[in-house]
């Protein structure tokens, strides 16, 4: 009984959603249009479960690129209005259009003379009456057992202002860079705006040494910085090579003489490398694809400025 009650709900919900498809029409559209062009906030009103849904869809408009914020309908008329101006869009969120504090808005945001937008399951109702658009976001049935709690048609409300954000997304021409902005916290914003530049080893914490210098050497500067490598640069600084463990024990079984060689002899040339103005995450999937721990950092010149280790990219907040 519960799992068929479950996917009765899922199945109604998912129908409702779909059902979506057949109301657009040129008021989606006009209310896109609105909200472009509007010089102030997107203000969504609502009550109950829809105000809870108001609140997510504000939010995504706020994280996607257009200013808003969540007016709960009781508050309003109890001064909250004072947050609107003639430069706002007000989104009333009322499932049967008649919801009485939702409703009783509708004289005030006249007078300040600001646009509104219906989202609203009835399109013959108060509130499309009185809005300048209105989005049909109606459901045959709501999914409830008792009929009752609102389940489908906050659904598709949440679905409908979902659509909304992803065409401002278009409309506005926003990018990746822009959301990584409003997402500064957390391994989204990590991903997005975090340079090699910003988390690479610098100066004394990585090893960099002449390819004229001898392996014994190279292995003191690699101790000293505490790292696993060293980079090889030639007298102009250019990146040459890179030493590692992995290529002492390769010598040590041929070449007993090894610690006194130049490292340029013996180091791996032509290795793996990463401009410094990459994004740290590119290198994290370089390091994870090619099974490597670490990657000398290069400018556009092919100077070497730093050293990339995975551990730094972990300690970062770089894995997924």
């Amino acid at each position: 009984m519960p799992l068929k009650r479950a996917k009765d709900v899922l199945q109604i919900e998912a129908q409702a959603v779909t059902a979506l498809i057949g109301n657009l029409d040129d008021n989606f559209t006009r209310a896109v249009d609105v909200i472009a062009k509007c010089r102030g906030r997107v203000i969504v009103a609502g009550m109950g479960k829809t105000g809870i849904v108001g609140h997510k869809i504000s939010a995504t408009l706020s994280s996607t690129g257009t200013p808003s914020i969540f007016m709960h309908s009781a508050e309003a008329v109890h001064g909250d209005l004072g947050q609107v101006t003639r430069d706002d869009v007000v989104i009333l969120i009322s499932s049967s259009g008649e919801t009485e504090e939702t409703v009783r808005l509708l004289p005030s945001l006249k007078k300040i003379g600001c646009k509104t937008i219906a989202m609203t399951g009835c399109i013959k109702s108060t509130l499309t009456r009185y809005c300048d658009v209105t989005l049909n976001c109606g459901v045959k049935t709501e999914g409830c057992p008792l009929g009752l709690a609102p389940m489908a048609s906050t659904t598709a409300t949440l679905a409908m202002g979902d659509a909304l954000a992803a065409c401002l997304v278009d409309r506005k021409n926003f990018k990746q860079e822009d959301f990584a902005f409003y997402h500064p916290g957390g391994s989204l914003g990590r991903r997005l705006l975090l340079t090699v530049e910003d988390v690479m080893r610098k100066g004394a914490h990585f090893a960099k040494v002449s390819d004229v210098v001898k392996v014994k050497d190279v292995l003191l500067a690699i101790t000293k910085a505490r790292c696993g490598s060293a980079c090889v640069v030639d007298k102009k600084n250019k990146f040459s090579g890179i030493f590692t463990d992995g290529d002492l024990r390769r010598h040590l079984e041929s070449d007993t003489e090894i610690l006194q060689r130049p490292v340029g002899q013996v180091m791996t040339r032509s290795p793996l490398t990463i401009c410094k103005d990459r994004l740290a995450a590119e290198a994290f999937e370089i390091l994870m694809s090619k099974k490597v721990d670490e990657l000398p950092v290069v400018d556009a010149k092919g100077h070497l400025v730093g050293l990339l280790d995975v551990q730094d990219l972990l300690k970062a907040g770089l894995a997924r």
